[in-house]
């Protein structure tokens, strides 16, 4: 498939979904979790698999390790927003209504200045006192001696308003995202495996006109007359942006 045919592609649709998933942070910087030198085929030193410490029920039971890990693999403060994000800033610029739906936690698309961005698995840069549900941002956290963080106002627990292993992922966010892609004209799908649900099930919802997928690996099956790039999104992204110049 062709550079062009992909911008003609967005020059002709008005309503975009982006789906993104763990590639689209990698070239920030911040490992995926199922690759080779993924986060989850990592040493922990620990008895436990990365999975088990990312759980509900280890977090409440060993606090004091699962921080230690989240801060070590999950938090990158100094990552900076990449091609794949501010591309889709530049198209919410020009005018198209662009919905980012994104499986990552490192709030990067807000970074970039998305405006619209439904967060399936949550987001690092948000947590909240377990007891009185005061919110707090990650430069706001303050750490215990164990390296917990504590609410100042009553000395509780102050967790990652993530999506933990165990836990649902939040209704409103997904008939969002499901509502999103059922009325795009196009829909984006990049730097995904489409192996997690309900995630993956999203692209069969979509009807519109336009689907692209890009990866460095092949997909499943997806529509016949789907834009597919084997490649990185940054690449695919700056080939677009070259051809506009």
């Amino acid at each position: 498939m062709s550079i062009q045919q992909f911008k003609d592609a967005l020059q002709n649709s008005k309503s975009i979904v982006f789906f993104g998933g763990a590639g689209v942070s990698t070239e920030s910087g911040i490992p995926d979790f199922r690759s080779a030198n993924g986060i989850f085929m990592q040493e922990t030193n620990t008895e436990f698999t990365p999975e088990q410490i990312i759980s509900h029920s280890f977090f409440k039971r060993y606090p004091e390790q699962y921080f230690d890990f989240h801060f070590e693999k999950l938090v990158y403060p100094d990552a900076q927003p990449n091609l794949a994000h501010t591309f889709l800033k530049t198209l919410e610029d020009e005018g198209k209504a662009v919905t980012v739906v994104t499986q990552n936690i490192d709030g990067l698309h807000q970074a970039a200045g998305s405006t619209n961005v439904l967060e399936l698995h949550g987001t690092v840069i948000n947590n909240y006192c377990v007891e009185c549900n005061t919110n707090y941002n990650l430069d706001e956290l303050m750490l215990d001696h164990n390296g917990i963080p504590r609410c100042p106002k009553d000395n509780s627990i102050v967790r990652p308003d993530i999506v933990m292993y165990e836990e649902a992922l939040d209704g409103a966010t997904i008939e969002a995202a499901i509502q999103a892609i059922t009325n795009a004209d196009m829909l984006i799908v990049a730097g995904t495996s489409l192996s997690v649900y309900p995630a993956a099930g999203f692209v069969d919802l979509f009807q519109g006109q336009h689907l692209v997928v890009i990866n460095k690996t092949p997909l499943r099956a997806v529509r016949h007359d789907a834009i597919v790039f084997e490649d990185s999104i940054s690449n695919v992204f700056k080939k677009v942006q070259k051809e506009n110049r």
